[in-house]
């Protein structure tokens, strides 16, 4: 099964017709895709609440990639909001608890920083947060070339099949360490996730530009670079029982078409785009 969707729900404006309120946002696009990666959990462990309007907008069947907070991922200290790690790691499961009660929990995304290389101090850091992860899918997406260099290719895949991470696999730019190669590899039985980030070369290195993650996701795949990861994806599902693709390339608003396009490749039914303004610039 291969399922297809977007990095965040809110910035799709193909997929909502002018005018659209945010709090409708979510329900529009459950019309399109049934599965969502959840960026704003990266940023802060949303309430009960919040977490109870998300199960019940969206219909079944529907699945929820949920990205972890950055004080879990070190991309920012915890402090002052939480005691510990332990602590912080605990407040997320049992944020995460209800959607996975409700079903609609595909996996937990841990996505280590570019800094974050292949080190014994990395991997036991990694060891600890897939226990306190408890019993929960998570899918491990790694940002630095180190992981996958030469023999640490192997150890690292079988480091994560024995510590039960799901394999995120990324289409993104080779231009530095800070990024990693396509592994087209699954290490768990149930499923796989492929991220599909842009190929923006000249973007992809930290800039000091304020609108450097903007520039960052730029980029529009086109339909040879997509008919590539048709085979590609296939041969995942042939080893996972599910297959998630998300696609990431937000910033020019071009990964709702090009998912969709991803979708028709792949004989998939898609529902028709909201009608774009027409601009001289297009």
């Amino acid at each position: 099964m291969i399922h297809i969707g977007l990095a965040g729900w809110g910035d799709h404006d193909d997929l909502y017709a002018e005018g659209t309120r945010s709090k409708d946002k979510l329900s529009r696009y459950a019309a399109h895709f049934q599965v969502v990666e959840c960026d704003s959990t990266f940023y802060a462990i949303p309430s009960q609440s919040v977490v109870e309007r998300w199960i019940e907008t969206v219909p079944e069947p529907f699945g929820y990639v949920v990205k972890a907070y950055q004080g879990m991922t070190g991309h920012r200290t915890y402090k002052p909001y939480y005691e510990s790690g332990k602590e912080m790691y605990q407040a997320f499961v049992e944020m995460v608890a209800p959607i996975q009660a409700a079903g609609k929990l595909s996996a937990v995304l841990m996505q280590v920083p570019p800094w974050f290389d292949c080190t014994r101090t990395h991997v036991d850091i990694l060891r600890r947060a897939r226990e306190w992860l408890q019993d929960l899918p998570v899918a491990l997406e790694f940002r630095h070339q180190s992981w996958f260099r030469d023999e640490m290719r192997e150890k690292t895949l079988e480091f994560m099949r024995e510590e039960q991470w799901i394999h995120s696999v990324c289409d993104e730019p080779q231009v530095s360490e800070g990024s990693i190669p396509i592994v087209l590899e699954s290490t768990d039985e149930q499923m796989t996730i492929v991220r599909f980030h842009g190929r923006n070369a000249s973007g992809w290195v930290k800039q000091e530009d304020k609108d450097w993650r903007e520039v960052r996701y730029l980029y529009q795949y086109s339909e040879a670079e997509l008919s590539e990861w048709v085979d590609h994806v296939i041969w995942l599902e042939q080893h996972s029982k599910q297959v998630v693709v998300i696609f990431n390339n937000n910033s020019g608003g071009h990964a709702a078409r090009n998912a969709k396009q991803f979708m028709e490749l792949l004989g998939q039914h898609t529902a028709p785009l909201a009608p774009r303004q027409i601009s001289l610039f297009d």
